[in-house]
């Protein structure tokens, strides 16, 4: 970080916390003297956006978007926004075990284009994500495609106009895909993830640049919300990470019940190749976005989320004899097979992660499966 003319913030890496007040005060002066509490290196670049994303790329911080430069002033208004101290850890961002400090988070979310008042919520975002349960190191290194995506809840998705509507998943305008983004060069600048080399996933995808950053539409749920079911109080905003190895469209003209339209969506999760029937380990969790216009006739049937959700996992299963022989042995051998002899696609109804959101349409619901050995987890702030 440098004068205002033309500075950056230019350590967006993972680095050495707050090293001390005798190193972190700056005189500023004919506007006078003044606390500096960050400890980044400071470089001289030119404050262009053009010209930044071109030095930025070279040094490895940015993923092909045009970049903010993150000069001293916008990254002391994201960590103002934070309510935290610049050298707080919120922890270490694996495959390199980066330090993400908040004045760490706040550079990556400036070149990202994320909105200062978002910062409450990366913070949270990061902390989910660093929660061993959700084993940020397997999602980071895998070969599969998985990305960590974020699920807003409460007062904070209109705070930040994070779409839970029309084109919610990707499209609509507005501050969550910078938002997204910030997470996405927080595991490249902090937590060191670097395709081809200890990103080793075949193919990728877009959230892998974007970030997925989507809202629940609680007022639409015609049952209690996700964030209530994973223990948010009224009122509370929050986030809940999920690891998505991508989105699933599940459409359907036919149906006129609930009790069909939930067969059908449960039928839409099992299939042969997903990473879900993979492993020893049955830990998948499936994430499910029901439209609004679904959710309410599927509610006709189901007044109880619980009922739905049971009736949502029966159907997720696929008969034993539809697998390869190799795979029909694994199954049997890691103990899968049901006693009506087939293999749900989770272990539990608990492990389908339900929510409400998408356009008025109708005709759709989505689904974004896990690769396995993580869990969902969800964080208040």
């Amino acid at each position: 970080m440098t004068k205002p003319s033309a500075g950056a913030a230019s350590d967006p890496e993972g680095g050495a916390g707050y090293p001390g007040a005798e190193r972190a005060r700056q005189y500023c002066g004919p506007e006078g003297c003044e606390i500096s509490w960050l400890a980044s290196e400071r470089i001289e670049v030119d404050d262009d956006v053009v010209a930044f994303t071109e030095f930025a790329t070279k040094a490895g911080w940015g993923d092909g978007l045009p970049l903010v430069p993150p000069t001293e002033a916008r990254v002391r208004d994201h960590v103002a926004a934070s309510g935290r101290f610049p050298d707080e850890l919120i922890g270490e961002v694996p495959p390199r075990n980066g330090r993400a400090t908040v004045e760490k988070i706040a550079i990556n979310a400036v070149m990202a284009g994320a909105p200062a008042a978002a910062m409450p919520l990366l913070l949270a975002s990061i902390d989910a994500m660093l929660d061993p349960q959700f084993n940020l190191f397997a999602l980071n290194t895998t070969t599969c495609s998985v990305v960590p995506a974020m699920f807003v809840h409460g007062p904070a998705r209109h705070e930040f106009e994070i779409p839970m509507g029309v084109g919610c998943f990707g499209g609509a305008a507005g501050s969550a895909t910078a938002i997204g983004r910030a997470t996405r060069l927080i595991m490249r600048n902090v937590g060191g993830q670097v395709v081809g080399v200890n990103s080793k996933s075949v193919f990728g995808q877009p959230g892998r640049v974007s970030g997925i950053c989507v809202a629940e539409w609680e007022e639409r749920s015609p049952w209690p919300t996700l964030g209530a079911r994973r223990g948010l109080a009224s009122n509370e905003s929050g986030v809940t990470v999920h690891g998505a190895t991508g989105t699933i469209d599940i459409a359907d003209i036919y149906c006129q019940d609930g009790a069909a339209l939930t067969e059908l969506i449960g039928r839409s999760l099992a299939f042969c190749g997903t990473n879900s029937y993979l492993g020893s380990h049955h830990g998948a969790e499936i994430l499910v976005a029901v439209c609004p216009p679904w959710a309410k006739l599927i509610a006709t049937t189901y007044s109880d989320f619980d009922d739905f959700r049971s009736a949502l996992f029966d159907a997720a299963a696929l008969p034993l004899d539809v697998f390869p022989e190799p795979h029909r042995r694994a199954h049997r051998d890691n103990d899968k097979v049901d006693s009506m002899r087939r293999v749900p696609v989770v272990e539990s109804p608990e492990h389908l992660l339900v929510m409400v959101a998408g356009g008025l349409g109708n005709l759709h619901a989505l689904a974004c499966h896990s690769f396995g050995p993580t869990r969902a987890v969800t964080r208040g702030f």
